[in-house]
C-alpha cells in the first residue's frame, strides 16, 4: 500500500516549486533559444494564476507515475488532498491509474472548529483511493473490511447467541417472491415492504428466522420487523467502511499526539494516527509493506508500529522525506528543537534507547550539524514513538507475568495449564514485536556536484545544464526515469546494443541514444541492424539532446525519417533534455 499526503498547493503550506522566472523577453530568448512570440507567451503564463495548477501537476505527475510502477498488481494507493487541487488530482490519477481503478473519494472531517471569516467553513479533506487493478479488490472485497467493534451491540433479551443489533428487514428493489404480508404477533398489525422495496428473504426463510427468535418488532414490540445481527457474525464478516469519516480524529488530535511525543509544537496539521490506522486496517494485511514518500511528521510509520503492536502484525514501512529546510522565521520552535537534537547527536551510526538499537544509519552516514530540516523531526518522532510502544509492550508483559504467577499459585488443572501456556505465548509475541520497532536510515546523495546550483543573477553565458559533470551512473539513472515514463517496467532490463562501437539501449521497441560519440558509422550500423535483425524493431529512437550537436540531431532525425528500411517500420525520432 502507498499513502501520501503531498503539498496541497494552498500558497501557505510550504510547497516550494521554482516557477518564478523574472526574465525579460529578450533574456529568455537568449537563454533557451526561442523566438520573441514564444518567450512572451511563456512569461505571460508564468505570471498568471493558472501556472499554480500547472506547477503542482508537473510536480506530482512523475511521482504518481513511478508510484504505480512500485505497486504490486494487488496494491492500492491513498492520496490526501483538499479542495485546492482535488479536481486536478482526480484527473491526474484517472490518467495514470485508469478511471476503472478508482475506488472511492473518502471525505474526512478534519477539523471541528468553524471559520467565521469565510462564506463556507471548510472542515473536510479528501483522500482519493485507487487500486492498481480493481479486479483484485472485487474478488476479495471481504479483505478490505474493518474490524467490528462491540460498542453498538447489546443483549436486552439475554439471547444465548450473544450481543446483537437490529437491522431493517426490508431491502432495495421490488421482487414478487420477496413481497408478502408479515403479521406482528404482538399487535396483529400487518406490514408490507415500504414503497419501492421488498423483504430481505423469502417467506419460508422469514418463518425460520421467526421461530429461531431472530425477528424483533422494534424496542417496544410494536414496530415493523427487524432482523437480529449478532456481533459474532459481524466479527467474522467485518464491517464495510463508509466514505465519510468523522470518527478518526482531526488535525487538532494529530497536533496533540505529536506534541505529546516531541514535547512542543513543531509541525502544522499532522494527520492523527487513528486516520492512518483506518487506512491500514482497510488496505493491508499483517505482512504488508507500506510506502509514504511525503513522510512529513512520520505519522504513517508511527501508525504502522502501533497497529503491529495491537494485532501482532509484521507490517514494514518505507518513509521518504526530503531534507527541506526549516525557516526559523516561520517556525522557530521547530528550528530550535532540531538545533538542540543536532547538539546531542553524538552517536551517528546508531541510536539506542534503553540499551536497544532503535535506528541505524546506513551508508553514507548522516551528517549532523547542518541547518535544521524536516527530516530530523520525522526521525525523532519515529524514535520516540518506538520507545513509547516498546514501553507499553513491557507493561503488558509485566501484567501477563503477574497473571502467570497468580495461576501458578493455584491448584493446577488442565484449564490453568492451558491458560498459562497462552499467556507465555503472548509474552513471547510481545518480545518479538519489540524487535520490529527499529528502522534504518538511508541518505540519498546528489546526482552530481552542484546539481542544485542556482545563479544569483541572470547571466546569458550560464548554461542551464553542465553535462561534463554527468557520470555513467547518472546516465543510467536518467535512462531508468525515461524508460519508466515510456511505460517500460522498472524491473525490465534494457538490452545493450553495439552500433559500430557506440552503445545504445533497447527495449519494448524503443532505442535510447544516451552517450556522446554517435558517428556516421553508428548510423550505418543502426540501419543495418534494423534491416537484418528480426528481433530489433525500434518504433521510437530517443536521443539525449545534450550529447549531440544541434546540426547532427537534425541530420540524424532526417535520415531516420527518410530511410526506407526493409521492414517498413515507421520510426519516430525524439530528442529529450
Amino acid at each position: 500500500m502507498i499513502y501520501i499526503d503531498p503539498p496541497y498547493n494552498t500558497g501557505s503550506d510550504g510547497f516550494v516549486y521554482n516557477d518564478d522566472r523574472k526574465f525579460t523577453v529578450k533574456e529568455l530568448q537568449n537563454l533557451i533559444g526561442i523566438d520573441e512570440e514564444k518567450a512572451k507567451r511563456i512569461l505571460d503564463f508564468t505570471q498568471s494564476k493558472s501556472n499554480s495548477h500547472s506547477a503542482w501537476l508537473t510536480f506530482m505527475y512523475p511521482r504518481l507515475y513511478i508510484a504505480k510502477q512500485l505497486l504490486r498488481d494487488d496494491g492500492v494507493i491513498f492520496v490526501s488532498i483538499d479542495d485546492n487541487e482535488v479536481a486536478q488530482l482526480r484527473l491526474l490519477m484517472d490518467e495514470i491509474f485508469g478511471e476503472e481503478n478508482f475506488v472511492a473519494d473518502i471525505i474526512w472531517n478534519s477539523r471541528k472548529s468553524v471559520s467565521n471569516d469565510t462564506i463556507i467553513s471548510l472542515n473536510h479533506n479528501h483522500t482519493l483511493f485507487f487500486s492498481k487493478d480493481i479486479s483484485f479488490l472485487q474478488e476479495n472485497k471481504s479483505d478490505y473490511r474493518l474490524l467490528a467493534t462491540e460498542d453498538k451491540f447489546s443483549n436486552p433479551d439475554n439471547d444465548p447467541r450473544g450481543n446483537w443489533v437490529a437491522d431493517p428487514f426490508d431491502a432495495p428493489n421490488i421482487r414478487p417472491n420477496l413481497t408478502y404480508p408479515i403479521e406482528n404477533p404482538n399487535t396483529r398489525e400487518i406490514y408490507m415492504p415500504p414503497k419501492g422495496r421488498c423483504w430481505r428473504t423469502t417467506k419460508e426463510e422469514y418463518e425460520k428466522f421467526l421461530s429461531e427468535g431472530r425477528i424483533v418488532f422494534g424496542k417496544t414490540g410494536k414496530s415493523k420487523p427487524q432482523l437480529k445481527r449478532y456481533f459474532s457474525e459481524a466479527e467474522q464478516k467485518g464491517v464495510v467502511a463508509k466514505s465519510i469519516w468523522d470518527d478518526v480524529g482531526t488535525t487538532t488530535n494529530g497536533t496533540q499526539e505529536l506534541e505529546a511525543i516531541i514535547g512542543e509544537k513543531v509541525f502544522d496539521n499532522p494527520k492523527p494516527v487513528s486516520f492512518i490506522s483506518r487506512i491500514l486496517e482497510i488496505a493491508t494485511s499483517k505482512n504488508s509493506i507500506i510506502l509514504d514518500f511525503f513522510a512529513g511528521s512520520g505519522t504513517t510509520g508511527d501508525a504502522v508500529m502501533q497497529l503491529n503492536a495491537e494485532d501482532g502484525g509484521n507490517r514494514k514501512f518505507i518513509l521518504v522525506q526530503l531534507p527541506e529546510l526549516i525557516d526559523p522565521k516561520k517556525n522557530k520552535s521547530a528550528y530550535d528543537f532540531v538545533l538542540t537534537l543536532n547538539e546531542k547527536a553524538i552517536e551517528k551510526i546508531s541510536t539506542r534507547v534503553d540499551g536497544e538499537v532503535i535506528s541505524m544509519a546506513a551508508e553514507p552516514q548522516l551528517q549532523y550539524g547542518k541547518q535544521p530540516t524536516i527530516f530530523e523531526i520525522t526521525k525523532e518522532r519515529l524514535l520516540r514513538a518506538a520507545k513509547k510502544i516498546n514501553s507499553e509492550l513491557d507493561e503488558k508483559t509485566q501484567k501477563l507475568k503477574l497473571k502467570i504467577q497468580n495461576l501458578e499459585s493455584q491448584i493446577q488443572t488442565e484449564e490453568t495449564k492451558q491458560e498459562i501456556e497462552n499467556l507465555q505465548e503472548q509474552i513471547t509475541q510481545n518480545s518479538n514485536l519489540k524487535t520490529q520497532n527499529y528502522f534504518k536510515i538511508f541518505e540519498t546523495t546528489p546526482i552530481w556536484k552542484d546539481y542544485d546550483f542556482e545563479a544569483e543573477e541572470f547571466n546569458s553565458s550560464q548554461t542551464l545544464f553542465d553535462t561534463s559533470k554527468l557520470t555513467e551512473d547518472d546516465i543510467k539513472a536518467l535512462l531508468v526515469t525515461w524508460k519508466t515514463y515510456d511505460g517500460i517496467a522498472l524491473t525490465q532490463d534494457l538490452e545493450s546494443v553495439d552500433l559500430g562501437g557506440y552503445t545504445a539501449y533497447y527495449g519494448s521497441n524503443k532505442l535510447y541514444l544516451m552517450h556522446k560519440g554517435f558517428t556516421t558509422d553508428s548510423l550505418k550500423a543502426l540501419f543495418q541492424k534494423i534491416d537484418t535483425d528480426k528481433k530489433f524493431n525500434p518504433t521510437s529512437i530517443i536521443a539525449f539532446g545534450y550529447h549531440f550537436e544541434s546540426k547532427n540531431l537534425r541530420e540524424l532525425s532526417e535520415n531516420v525519417k527518410t530511410y526506407s528500411n526493409k521492414k517498413n517500420i515507421d520510426i519516430d525520432f525524439i530528442t529529450r533534455y
